[in-house]
């Protein structure tokens, strides 16, 4: 058995690819039929990228297959399953509050917006306006994997990947695909994708559609008159194209859109996302020769969402906010790999980004009846520059990697208008533009021998504050938290070191690192029930990172367990913090999976998680418990593109503290959940 990681031309797959793959004897890769590199094989299909970079190889890094959608399945869920992987919440996209999706790693936590970098085939995926993660939107799409990359990135992704990257890539659907389950509390998922060739081309649809009535979300023992299911419905719809464009040249286009409608479980607190999203790119990577791409995308969001006020005894409810916030984002790319003594080792190019966003609140109830109303918002750019030269590719016993990146970036002037509805102006605000210089870049080296191997990286990375986080004020319960203007830049130094080892079906993996983030963007506590958004001085993250893989014929048994030791250097008005944990940062986190592998009838998964302590606040005074929770299936084929499955999500029905208010009032996360659907393949 050899375990190759190859990047596969454009003439043998739909797109470029990076896989993975186990097998014996000896493949064509010029002329494989594109149906053999799916299960079951561990693939990740690369849709509209150039050749997967072997640079990654000097950080730790997960491949994540096993990405099939429907029947309950969620994005956000499987990437749970990477210990360190954080996401701001503990629940999921069915009952979470939209604007706390953020994700980061290595404990660079605090906040709702993301500190990890998330792409969809290389296009950013952030909210525009707040930095957080619409992970309903990418349920729809047939994923052929996600690659996560820990720690602070190559630079050559772009800004913000101070904690990591995590990428995922679609891929092109030959024939018809289709789902269909039911779950607890009158739940359906429904999914399906359909592709083929179209003249010199190809095109694949997906679709999905997911509702439930919901669980309610204050805990048991807590609740009163006002609590109630929280119900859910989201759908998302995509079409893919791709077309030749000449010798080792396609073109590919992609458009998609996405609803998503959830409720808190109160009158007063239904939120909405739509969203849309295109992109058009051109890429030609003839082997040997130079290489090149050009990607150009947009990304459209309206967001609206309810706020209540909850009476102590909760037996009584008011509206206290309505937001609506409407957000575009902008994007191009180019990027070229010259051709040096036959290889491609330099990648040079530029790209830029813009957001645009406001948030339009009503707020100031007298019963149901708004008094005063806010906009706020603004604009930011990035452009930068990049370069990075790879010396060596993943069979080298030696490999280095140097990259370097040259960011603008500049905020357009920002503005904030408060006004009693039908009356006087309270506040009318302009900020003044800013703009500034950001490097950030990579310093690697990996030295194998046989199946070991030894690596090291060090970098640099940097974030731009939110529109949201600069211009928005905002209020939970008696809670305000101020915006702040003025912020600066997020800016990281971090490195690592590590070690792997995989012989055959073996493969075991540490990661020793140390992240310094200065101008770390926190909610900080001035007074009692008012908070502002402020830089700390620095959050200093330490840990250790591990994870154990064994491959039999039958089965894959994976663990990854996560040691963070995180911070808060903090002085002036928020010293307070000085020392402390982070909010929603635990110290330990793990899981542990086994999934079948067999061509067989019968398959199935489990999975234990489990999620350490953490604070709810950023003084500590607030603790969410830990929570240990199981997640299995078992799947029966009993005929050719037939499948039937069951699968549990939380089996032993364990509270999962997802949040916890100043009354001590707590959230919880998805409770016991069991799934019962089939599969068609044709």
């Amino acid at each position: 058995m050899i375990r190759l990681l190859v990047g596969v031309s454009a003439l043998a797959l739909p797109a470029t690819a990076m896989a993975q793959v186990d097998y014996e004897g000896d493949i064509d890769w010029t002329t494989a039929d594109p149906g053999i590199l799916r299960s079951p094989y561990d693939i990740v299909v690369r849709g509209g990228l150039l050749q997967h970079n072997d640079g990654d190889l000097v950080q730790g890094s997960a491949i994540l297959t096993d990405l099939q959608p429907g029947l309950g399945a969620r994005v956000e869920n499987r990437l749970r399953d990477e210990a360190g992987l954080v996401q701001f919440r503990r629940s999921d996209g069915r009952s979470a509050h939209p604007t706390s999706q953020g994700v980061t790693l290595r404990g660079l936590g605090g906040n709702a917006s993301s500190r990890a970098l998330v792409t969809l085939d290389g296009v950013p995926q952030a909210d525009p306006f707040g930095g957080w993660v619409a992970w309903s939107a990418y349920d729809a799409i047939n994923l052929g994997g996600i690659i996560v990359t820990r720690g602070g990135g190559s630079g050559i992704d772009g800004p913000g990947a101070l904690a990591g990257t995590i990428g995922l890539y679609s891929t092109m659907t030959y024939g018809v695909e289709t789902s269909a389950a039911y779950g607890s509390r009158d739940s359906w998922d429904i999914s399906g994708s359909a592709g083929g060739m179209l003249g010199d081309g190809q095109i694949a649809v997906d679709g999905r559609y997911s509702r439930g009535d919901g669980f309610v979300p204050v805990a048991e023992g807590q609740r009163g008159s006002v609590d109630r299911p929280a119900p859910y419905e989201q759908g998302g719809l995509g079409l893919r194209l791709r077309f030749d464009a000449g010798d080792n040249s396609r073109v590919e286009a992609s458009v998609r859109g996405f609803s998503d409608r959830r409720d808190r479980g109160t009158d007063f607190t239904t939120s909405k996302v739509d969203g849309a999203d295109a992109s058009v790119r051109f890429v030609h990577d003839p082997y040997g020769a130079t290489q090149w791409l050009a990607l150009a995308y947009i990304q459209l969001r309206d967001f609206d969402s309810g706020f209540a006020s909850v009476a102590a005894g909760r037996n009584s409810v008011v509206p206290a906010l309505f937001q609506r916030v409407p957000a575009t984002g902008l994007g191009a790319r180019v990027e070229v790999r010259p051709r040096v003594d036959g290889e491609n080792p330099l990648r040079v190019g530029l790209d830029w980004r813009r957001t645009v966003g406001r948030t339009e609140e009503d707020f100031l109830f007298t019963g149901v009846v708004p008094g005063r109303h806010r906009i706020a918002g603004g604009s930011s750019d990035t452009v930068g520059a990049f370069a990075e030269w790879t010396s060596g590719d993943a069979d080298y016993d030696f490999l280095w990697t140097l990259s370097g990146r040259l960011d603008h970036w500049s905020l357009g002037q920002g503005y904030r208008l408060e006004r009693n509805i039908g009356g006087s102006v309270i506040t009318n605000l302009g900020f003044a533009s800013r703009d500034g210089w950001e490097g950030s870049g990579r310093a690697g080296v990996r030295w194998r021998s046989d199946a070991f191997s030894l690596r090291a990286a060090a970098y640099r990375g940097w974030r731009l504050p939110t529109l949201n986080e600069l211009y928005r004020p905002f209020r939970v319960g008696a809670e305000v938290t101020t915006a702040n203007e003025a912020l600066e830049p997020e800016r990281l130094w971090g490195g690592e070191i590590g070690a792997d080892w995989a012989p055959d079906d073996t493969k075991l993996s540490v990661t020793l690192f140390a992240n310094h983030l200065s101008n770390a963007i926190a909610n900080v506590t001035l007074a009692p029930n008012l908070n502002q958004r402020q830089n700390l001085d620095a959050i200093d993250s330490k840990g250790i990172e591990l994870s154990a893989e064994h491959r039999w014929s039958f089965a894959t048994l994976r663990a990854t367990y996560a040691y963070t030791d995180a911070k808060v250097d903090a002085s002036g008005a928020a010293l307070a913090l000085d020392d402390r944990r982070p909010a929603q940062i635990a110290k330990h986190a793990g899981s542990i999976s086994l999934r079948s592998n067999s061509s067989g009838p019968l398959g199935g998964f489990a999975t234990l998680r489990y999620m350490g302590k953490q604070n709810e606040d950023d003084l500590g005074l607030l603790e969410l418990d830990d929570a240990l929770t199981l997640d299995a299936g078992l799947s029966w084929r009993f005929s050719e593109g037939i499948t039937v499955e069951a699968r549990g999500e939380n089996l032993t029905n364990e509270l999962v503290p997802a949040a916890i208010s100043s009354a001590g009032i707590v959230e919880r996360a998805t409770p016991r959940t069991l799934w019962l659907g089939a599969r068609v393949t044709f």
